[in-house]
């Protein structure tokens, strides 16, 4: 079961029997694994790479990245993992597709980046995107 115990209440408590609450939380873990499958195509093809990151040594407001790479893993709900950029990495701790093109495919996904970041950061293949 992926959700806490009064998440597990409310579901009760709006109708829903114990089966219904477990076909959800394993219905909310299918969801993740596709969104991780999604994350991972995106960052499978060769950059450059575009972000909103605010970056220290930089004024712009769109970041490009020249490779990157993630590696990712779920749990449940949760999706956490790594992404390298250009030589330096950082953790992610959850992700999501924001807006895809009329063939399905990924055009700006948004992770959480964990510490050094600390943020949500939107990516895209094309800079006009973001």
């Amino acid at each position: 079961m992926h959700f806490d115990p009064r998440v597990q209440r409310a579901l009760r408590e709006a109708g829903l029997d114990a089966d219904a609450v477990a076909d959800a939380s394993d219905r909310v873990a299918e969801l993740v694994a596709r969104d991780a499958d999604r994350l991972r195509s995106f960052f499978g093809a060769e950059g450059p790479y575009y972000s909103d990151m605010e970056m220290a040594h930089s004024a712009d407001a769109i970041q490009e990245h020249t490779t990157a790479e993630v590696d990712l893993f779920t749990h449940g709900s949760d999706l956490r993992g790594y992404l390298s950029l250009d030589g330096w990495g950082v953790p992610v701790e959850d992700g999501r597709v924001l807006r895809e093109d009329d063939g399905g495919e990924s055009v700006v996904v948004e992770l959480s980046l964990g510490d050094t970041v600390n943020d949500r950061v939107r990516f895209a293949r094309e800079r006009e995107e973001l």
